[in-house]
């Protein structure tokens, strides 16, 4: 198997030195990106000329020489150079129309970051020292590198909470796990997280309700400081570190459920959920945001690519929900708060969630083994001019088994 980038997060506790030297060059990066980011978009807008990193790298040499921003000289220019490439793959994005334009970095709504490359650091031994400190970090290595591993990056994080992290991106070849027959239909969902076409019901932990009364009390109390005190500071670090509890319980129970069932299924069939259409809806946005599809769905398509299992992804518009499992006729809607549904066709009753994730299983089974494309089940008039309520119901068996 070919090797891949992986990324090596541990937390360390910095010295006082440490964390003053990591903060100054947190903001420099901030104020590098913001000044690079205003003087790509006046050279557009004024003259229709694209900047790109060498120019800007240029004009943080002419930057530092000057007596307003001299302080930039004073931290690594390591990270300074890294903020640089980071807003030149920003623009690429944004000119490719992958993502959209780049916006400018918030010392509050921002993550506290800096970049490191092999120039900026040094790793023997399991000590890591950066430049402009006398001192290796203190790691909590909770998990070993690959065997000979050597970072080619290193990342310095501050989270909302006040926690620091360290990333290293090394070289590694995961193992492949055994490999297995067995095959499994994800239908995600709100009352279950996750339902297999085994029947099988994962149910929703629920995170952020099992928090939402200490998550409030702490956020009246955030609104009733007065702006710019110490007790508002320390009242949005109370705000901060309930969520950062929220967070890491959820990411937690992701990572055990993916890898369990990556491990177990050697196919795994999900749907494309449109989730950013779905955090439309005002009384659903909430719990959507809180069980992750994005994140469960990108949990499983890496750890599929490293351990040798297939994933397929079903297209949003397959009627999994009212397609009966068993004798393949297509119902009618089913609103969300109908959870069973009998079929007009065979008479039997189906859980909506279970009923789906078999079809799903059946549809990626079929994309699979012969590559051909789940179309949408459209109900449209026939030729003879006839309503579709008049004729029977439409019958689908591309890719899904009679029984």
């Amino acid at each position: 198997m070919p090797s891949v980038k992986r990324s090596f997060k541990y937390r360390f506790y910095p010295t006082r030195a440490q964390a003053v030297e990591l903060s100054r060059t947190f903001g420099c990066v901030r104020k590098v990106y913001n000044l690079a980011l205003a003087a790509r978009t006046d050279a557009w807008r004024t003259g229709g000329r694209r900047m790109d990193h060498t120019q800007t790298s240029a004009m943080l040499t002419a930057w530092k020489k000057t007596e307003e921003l001299s302080f930039l000289a004073a931290v690594s220019s390591v990270p300074l150079q890294q903020t640089l490439r980071h807003l030149q793959a920003a623009f690429v994005g944004f000119w490719q129309k992958r993502s959209g334009y780049p916006r400018f970095k918030s010392k509050r709504r921002s993550r506290a970051s800096a970049e490191y490359t092999r120039s900026g650091f040094r790793y023997e031994g399991g000590r890591l020292r950066l430049a402009k400190m006398d001192e290796p970090l203190d790691m909590v290595w909770s998990r070993p590198l690959p065997d000979g591993a050597v970072p080619s990056t290193v990342t310095v994080s501050r989270d909302s909470a006040g926690r620091w992290y360290v990333s290293l991106l090394c070289e590694d070849t995961p193992v492949p796990m055994p490999v297995t027959t067995k095959a499994v239909g994800i239908d995600a969902g709100l009352t279950a997280l996750l339902t297999l076409s085994t029947g099988e019901k994962i149910p929703n932990p629920r995170h952020e309700r099992r928090d939402r009364d200490r998550l409030a009390r702490a956020q009246r109390a955030l609104s009733r400081k007065k702006k710019g005190s110490n007790n508002r500071s320390k009242a949005r670090d109370r705000v901060a570190r309930i969520h950062a509890r929220i967070s890491d319980r959820r990411r937690d129970f992701l990572h055990r459920l993916t890898t369990r069932l990556v491990r177990e299924n050697q196919t795994l069939v999900i749907e494309d959920l449109a989730v950013a259409n779905m955090l439309r809806n005002r009384g659903l946005a909430r719990a959507i945001s809180d069980v992750a599809w994005r994140e469960l769905r990108s949990m499983l398509e890496y750890k599929a690519a490293w351990y040798g299992r297939e994933l397929v992804v079903v297209g949003r518009w397959f009627s999994s929900s009212r397609l009966c499992s068993g004798c393949g006729v297509l119902g009618g809607a089913v609103p969300l708060g109908v959870r069973e549904w009998s079929c007009e066709g065979c008479g039997r009753v189906h859980d909506r969630d279970g009923n789906a994730a078999v079809n799903l299983l059946a549809a990626g089974l079929a994309v699979a083994a012969c590559g051909a494309d789940v179309r949408p089940h459209r109900e449209s008039s026939s030729r003879s001019g006839r309503s579709v309520a008049k004729q029977e119901s439409p019958r689908v068996s591309v890719g899904i088994p009679s029984r």
